[in-house]
């Protein structure tokens, strides 16, 4: 039975009696009506995906036409950013909605299922725990890398269902997943190896890992189309390991480079479950009643994985645009315009923020969101930007980027860079000496932006070493 939905402004009034003061996150419940009246939300994360690698960012050789519904059903992010050049980071500014760096998350994590504090900090709120009082049920499917230790497991952090895998990355075939657990893990990469996890139980995994994930957000889906859901769909795909099946390989006998090739199998092995999520949605009925997001967690790393960010500079790592700027899709039918370009600087952190002013959730001071509701832009209401700035920083390598709405800053110990970003998206003519003036005001916002921020509160995958000796029991305790 199809259900009713009702324009987030609708729902913002609904919900404005039940919200807790400002001071203080939401924690108002709705009647059971009003839940079935909200609408649902899907996250669709790829993992190091090339910025040039979709239909709808002109990719030629690897189709990716249900990838490219969402962007014909709504809008497309042609300058849509994430927070960090890297995985973790990334991820950790995308479920906060909050600039990582504001709780110290300015590294990739180290897998330590002994470490309480190697991962998302028990202070800071996730979309699931703002959804969750008004009853909605949340699931994650696919890669956490928030925290491997039991207080940061996912279930522990607003999400009712997981399914998935809790390190930096996993292999896709099932015969090569031969730890039960992570308390068979003795290396950093032996997170790669574990049986998938079922909430909290192990499970005897047979398909090829992309596949599985899919069918688990479909039957997600199923299981919940009557009532209110969040799905944070986060492939591991295409992020090494390059697995891919024969079936997806036989797709691409006209690329010979090998790299290329397998990398184009993993995409389209992405673009087959997202074809069957957006069949699921349109199976249930709800397919109008549900925002669906699909964006790249950073951009390629074209040398390692064979992606291609095109025209974009750098990549994975990168605070040059090939590192940052991401395949970026939006659609909500009916709320959104079909066949939506969007030419002004958004970011990852507008998902939560979106989120947030559908369903009515207020953040508290401490949580203070960091994003912007994106709809009144994308329908017209706001004909301004959304963001004065954007900002990024690598602590470690002391790397610092700005965006404008015209230019871009790139700042290091060595280097200090000015891009007219509009004119020039690959970053090729430093205008810096001819715009003084904006460089030193863009520099100014930069400091300010940088002085809310806090140190890293973990040693991250770089300083292994360093971790190592101070945490010999790091995987076994030693007597």
């Amino acid at each position: 039975m199809k259900r009713n939905f009702i324009h987030y402004t609708g729902i913002i009034l609904l919900l404005a009696s039940c919200l807790s003061s400002p001071s203080q996150d939401h924690k108002a419940t709705a009647s059971e009506d009003s839940a079935i009246d909200s609408p649902n939300f899907i996250i669709i994360l790829v993992d190091d995906m090339g910025y040039a690698d979709v239909g709808f960012n002109g990719c030629k050789d690897i189709p990716t036409p249900n990838i490219d519904r969402i962007a014909k059903n709504g809008v497309v992010f042609t300058e849509g950013y994430v927070t960090y050049a890297v995985c973790g980071p990334s991820r950790a500014g995308l479920i906060t909605g909050r600039y990582q760096d504001r709780f110290g998350f300015g590294r990739n994590p180290l897998l330590a299922p002994k470490d309480a504090s190697m991962g998302l900090p028990l202070s800071e709120k996730t979309i699931a725990d703002a959804v969750k009082p008004i009853g909605y049920t949340s699931k994650i499917i696919g890669k956490w890398h928030l925290g491997a230790h039991e207080s940061l497991h996912p279930l522990k952090r607003g999400f009712d269902e997981f399914y998935g895998f809790l390190s930096g990355g996993h292999r896709y075939f099932p015969e090569e997943w031969t730890l039960q657990d992570l308390s068979e893990a003795r290396s950093q990469w032996d997170g790669y190896r574990t049986k998938l996890m079922d909430n909290y139980t192990r499970v005897d995994e047979k398909e090829y890992l992309t596949d599985a994930l899919s069918r688990e957000a479909v039957d997600f889906i199923e299981r919940k189309a009557n009532t209110p859901f969040f799905l944070y769909l986060a492939y591991n795909a295409p992020h090494a390991p390059l697995q891919a099946t024969e079936t997806y390989l036989e797709r691409f006998p006209n690329i010979t480079n090998p790299k290329r090739k397998t990398y184009a199998a993993m995409v389209s092995a992405v673009d087959d479950g997202v074809g069957r999520v957006l069949d699921a949605l349109e199976q249930s009925n709800i397919t109008e009643n549900t925002m669906v997001v699909f964006l790249s967690d950073n951009g390629g790393p074209e040398q390692n994985n064979g992606s291609d960010n095109g025209i974009l500079r750098g990549g994975k790592g990168d605070y040059y645009e090939g590192g940052i700027r991401v395949p970026f899709a939006m659609q909500w039918p009916g709320k959104i315009p079909a066949g939506t370009t969007f030419e002004h600087p958004v970011i990852s952190l507008d998902i939560f923020a979106t989120i947030a002013d559908i369903v009515g959730y207020v953040a508290s001071k401490e949580h203070a969101l960091d994003g912007v509701n994106l709809l009144p832009y994308l329908g017209g209401e706001n004909h301004g930007i959304p963001h004065e700035y954007l900002f990024w920083r690598n602590f470690d390598a002391q790397k610092f980027a700005a965006r404008s709405i015209d230019y871009k800053l790139w700042k290091s110990k060595k280097s200090n860079e000015l891009y007219h970003i509009k004119s020039d998206i690959g970053e090729q003519d430093n205008v810096l000496k001819a715009n003084q003036n904006i460089y030193e005001s863009m520099e100014k916002a930069t400091k300010e932006w940088e002085g809310q921020m806090m140190d890293p509160v973990f040693l991250g995958l770089l300083q292994g070493q360093e971790y190592e000796a101070e945490n010999p029991s790091r995987w076994v305790d030693r007597e």
